[in-house]
């Protein structure tokens, strides 16, 4: 008779041979490519590193005009913003809450000011801005091949659409004898667009050469004021309605265009619109007359602007300050943990002072 181990052994070994054969039928069975020009589709990984990025982190709107909702939490964790993502243990956690206070309380007595605020969201800005810098330094190296110290729209073309799943090789053979390229309709959008953001990020003289510095500009528009400045004209164009380049507050809660389907769906759309109109009337509307200039709009996105920081600073103080004394104890930004970290930790907040 057999043993109860040697069938469970048997059971795995036939578990094994059924699931390498469902794997090769899923292997043959699956479409093939029939793009002349298209290889295996490249990982994200690759994508991203030549890709200027949707998401800016310390920039408090996305490229394509929507708020950036983990801005607190960027300005506020910096760097460590990844360490609260993964390690989900509240003790823990709010130890860390703990040691950041400490920090942003440069004089020690025992509570935050709208100025302490400040200088620490200026800090945590240009942790962002030194993380875009060393990443781009790697990115810039793919994308330059013969390393020069500079890359040409042609160069970064034949990398893009690489990472796109087109034959690298057979690209730039192509491109080489002015040979028209077989190009889907939304990856020719795609790069008509951004050849257009090079354009804006290649310095004067213009060359259609970009080094190392300008590149970053490219990636990362935060880090340029011309850069800026054309992100502001690409998002108020997108919402712009009537053409006259400013943004009056129904543009603004305007987008996105959908259909609500259920109650739920109507619930988040009242949520959008209620967060987009407060932040339009409190914030990016400077002077308070309903409308939005480019002006207005390049103020509120570039990341360094100390009136900004000190603007957020009393905003974040504002929503934890139960007191309302205008500063922050520990209690209560643990009490308000989620605001400033992702994380709730409210119901570790009452034995805080056995450990600090």
């Amino acid at each position: 008779m057999m043993s109860r181990q040697a069938f469970l052994c048997g059971l795995g070994s036939l578990y094994l041979s059924l699931l390498f054969v469902f794997l090769l039928m899923d292997v043959y069975a699956r479409p093939a490519n029939n793009s002349a020009l298209k290889e295996k589709p490249a990982d994200s990984k690759d994508e991203n590193e030549i890709l200027p990025p949707d998401h800016l982190n310390g920039v408090k709107m996305e490229m394509d005009g929507h708020l950036n909702k983990e801005f607190h939490q960027e300005v506020f964790l910096g760097k460590e913003m990844e360490e609260f993502e993964e390690d989900s243990e509240p003790r823990k956690n709010r130890k860390k809450l703990m040691v950041i206070f400490s920090k942003v309380d440069i004089n020690n007595d025992k509570k935050i000011s709208a100025k302490e605020m400040q200088r620490w969201i200026m800090e945590k800005t240009d942790e962002h801005f030194q993380e875009a810098v060393e990443e781009n330094k790697m990115h810039f190296r793919a994308v330059d091949p013969d390393g020069d110290g500079h890359v040409s729209w042609d160069e970064y073309k034949i990398k893009f659409l690489a990472s796109k799943g087109f034959n690298e090789k057979e690209i730039a053979e192509k491109i080489k004898n002015n040979e028209e390229l077989k190009i889907d309709e939304e990856t020719q959008e795609v790069l008509d667009n951004l050849k257009d953001r090079w354009y804006q990020a290649d310095n004067p003289p213009p060359d259609l050469l970009l080094n190392e510095e300008e590149f970053l500009s490219f990636l990362h528009p935060e880090h340029s004021r011309g850069m800026l400045k054309f992100m502001v004209k690409e998002i108020i164009r997108d919402l712009d309605q009537d053409g006259d380049k400013k943004l009056t507050l129904s543009e603004f809660i305007s987008l996105p265009v959908g259909t609500v389907e259920n109650q739920q769906a109507q619930d988040i759309d009242d949520d959008w619109v209620k967060d987009r109109r407060k932040e339009f009337e409190e914030v990016i509307d400077a002077n308070h007359d309903g409308i939005v200039t480019m002006e207005e709009l390049e103020e509120y996105m570039d990341p360094m602007n100390e009136y900004n920081a000190l603007n957020e600073a009393n905003q974040m103080i504002a929503v934890a300050d139960e007191n309302q004394n205008h500063h922050l104890e520990l209690e209560e930004i643990l009490k308000y943990s989620e605001y400033f970290t992702g994380s709730k930790l409210m119901d570790y907040a009452r034995n805080v002072h056995e450990e600090f």
